[in-house]
């Protein structure tokens, strides 16, 4: 990852977005994270790795839940269906 100044960033953003496309790239302010830029394909990826820990955490907990679980024929039933 770059780290790169704001003002270098806004100074030349067509360029640090560029950039971006191959690494991320930190945007900082005195020696602080401000932000990142990243490729739209590095941040699809990101979100669909987290959408999958988030199924597997659902997922865990269902298989850890001690609650007898209900028959889909009843749940039909009782919703009419």
């Amino acid at each position: 990852m770059t780290d790169i100044s704001i003002t270098s960033a806004r100074a030349d953003l067509a360029e640090t977005i560029k950039s971006a496309r191959k690494k991320p790239i930190r945007i900082t302010s005195r020696g602080q994270t401000q932000a990142v830029i990243i490729s739209p394909s590095l941040y699809e990826k990101m979100i669909e790795a987290m959408e999958e820990i988030e199924d597997l955490n659902a997922y865990d907990a269902a298989l850890a839940d001690k609650e007898p679980a209900i028959p889909w024929e009843q749940v039909k039933k009782d919703l009419g269906l």
